[in-house]
């Protein structure tokens, strides 16, 4: 088991997860049981890639098309058996910014340079990146993720007519704020309702997801509102595409997605992206983010998806799935994409058996395209904004986030507080930095105050035969690196100052790298200054 562990750790492998699957053998019954929970997820998925697109700045039908081409391709060549990807929410903090200075076009080519960071990430076998991020991590910046998200579904929750005129947090809220007096009772009742069933659905143990309901009851409340002469936004209202013959339709078009040169799509200005390498500077920052937030999302849920099924997914196989999933998406119009928890919790839960019930949700969100467009231009975006707020709520683990606030070591709390801010106020990039730098930081300070030395003269244990007057037995104990070396050589080099010689124990030292090194000649140094003798003892030789 260890051995097999380490090579799923450090293998890499097209396709992995299938292959696994079909090796170990796939029955018509486990292909019904893929339908269904393929089924199931589509059906969530739909309301939720347009959302998320809309979120992102985007037109609704590029998150399906995301859902859709992305979705597919990771199942089918990426390592976790029961992963669904598509967009995310953890996404839209890095995404709307981009859209929003370079278009459409300069957002599909960030995630194409993305899946080119990520495919990298899977070629040098760094799929064990997940294991160096503490929990405080990533409780903080997902927190302030789902904080982020929220407030930005204020302004169609509410109906609130004002401009995103600041990409700063506060600047934003204030505007929103001194907005809310002028907000839509129609948009906002109907929000109201799509979150109340979002909330409630759960609890009624049903086997339909409560996104279905609350989406259709929340169309259906606007259309009466809509009867009765009130303004209520829809994406049919907000969002229009071209028809073959030149016409304008409104919300959705139902077909499929068109090859396109990603730079070619609309830019900042309506026209293809510029090629410089200004441009690609940029850019490279943000698609750098995109990879790394992809990585750490995607091998997380595998991680999650582990601890549900008892299996254990290819870290670096799923890498490559995500790699060349972000890589093909932009040429079809699909924004970034990676692992989704929930829906792929929910997957799991459906009774998924293999990565084929992912590709079928992929095949659902094509249909739905194809067939339903009409009615999804009908959905009322306050009942967008409601969804978004559901995943936000779920995305903060708020339970969680309490319960590390209640036990943890003060060191955890403020590296998850900073990350939070951080997060909030300026960008993820600079939390999760910070916070792995903090975090790091005081593991060494922890670790090193582990490291001590003990007088054993007298314990006739260790020094059966005694010592001569003037002599001290001392064991150091703990890891000698360089951020606990100084101290511990001073406090020795104090302790034996009057004597003639002292024998140290170093077996209990399991670490001695260059600063602790550095650290022993200073102390040798000083030894032979006040002529005292030393002996060092290690578990199978003296010197």
């Amino acid at each position: 088991m260890p051995h097999s562990k380490r090579a799923r750790l450090h293998s890499l492998g097209f396709a992995s997860a299938l292959r696994e699957t079909f090796r170990e053998g796939y029955s018509r019954h486990d292909f019904l049981r893929d339908l269904v929970a393929g089924v199931t997820v589509g059906i969530i998925a739909i309301p939720l890639a347009m959302a998320l697109a809309i979120a992102s700045g985007v037109s609704p039908e590029y998150g399906l098309y995301t859902a859709i081409i992305a979705g597919f391709l990771i199942a089918l060549s990426g390592g976790s058996r029961y992963s669904i990807s598509g967009p995310t929410a953890a996404f839209v903090v890095i995404l709307y910014p981009v859209t929003q200075a370079f278009g459409l076009a300069g957002l599909l080519v960030a995630t194409l340079m993305a899946g080119m960071i990520l495919v990298a990430l899977a070629v040098a076998r760094l799929g064990r990146l997940i294991e160096y991020i503490p929990e405080s991590v990533t409780l903080g910046f997902t927190s302030g993720i789902a904080i982020v998200i929220a407030v930005l579904q204020l302004k169609d929750f509410f109906g609130l007519d004002v401009e995103a005129s600041s990409e700063a947090f506060i600047e934003r809220l204030i505007d929103l704020i001194a907005a809310l007096p002028g907000l839509n009772l129609a948009n906002t009742c109907v929000a109201a309702l799509t979150l109340g069933i979002l909330i409630v659905w759960p609890k009624l143990k049903l086997p339909i997801p409560g996104h279905l309901p609350a989406i259709i009851l929340g169309a259906l409340l606007a259309a009466v509102f809509i009867h009765m002469g009130w303004s209520v936004d829809t994406i049919g209202s907000r969002f229009s595409y071209e028809l073959p013959d030149g016409q304008m339709g409104s919300g959705i078009p139902p077909f499929l997605p068109s090859f396109e040169w990603p730079w070619m799509r609309p830019g900042p200005n309506g026209e293809p992206l510029e090629w410089s390498w200004s441009t690609i500077r940029a850019l490279l920052p943000a698609a750098f983010s995109i990879a790394m937030l992809g990585a750490i999302e995607s091998l997380l849920c595998a991680v999650v998806l582990d601890g549900m099924s008892g299996r254990r997914h290819h870290a670096n196989g799923e890498l490559l799935g995500q790699g060349l999933g972000n890589l093909a998406a932009p040429f079809f119009g699909g924004i970034t994409a990676t692992a989704a928890i929930a829906r792929s919790a929910t997957n799991y839960k459906a009774g998924a058996k293999s990565p084929i019930s992912s590709m079928i949700h992929a095949l659902v969100v094509l249909a739905g395209l194809l067939v339903l467009a009409p009615m999804l231009s009908w959905l009322p975006m306050a009942s967008m904004a409601a969804l978004l707020v559901m995943v936000a709520w779920n995305m903060s683990e708020a339970p969680k986030v309490v319960a590390l606030l209640k036990r943890a070591p003060k060191g955890d709390i403020i590296v998850l507080l900073t990350c939070l801010s951080l997060t909030v106020l300026f960008d993820m990039v600079l939390a999760i930095s910070a916070g792995i730098v903090m975090a790091s930081l005081l593991f060494m300070r922890d670790l090193a105050g582990m490291t001590r030395f003990n007088d054993i003269t007298q314990q006739r244990k260790h020094v059966p035969n005694g010592v001569p007057e003037g002599w001290k037995v001392l064991k150091v104990s703990g890891p000698l690196f360089f951020a606990a070396a100084e101290r511990v050589f001073d406090e020795l080099a104090a302790y034996i100052q009057d004597q003639q010689g002292v024998v140290l124990y170093m077996d209990g030292v399991p670490l001695l790298d260059a600063g602790g090194l550095h650290g022993f000649e200073r102390f040798t140094v000083f030894c032979e200054k006040n002529n005292i003798h030393v002996i060092t003892q290690t578990c199978n030789s003296s010197r």
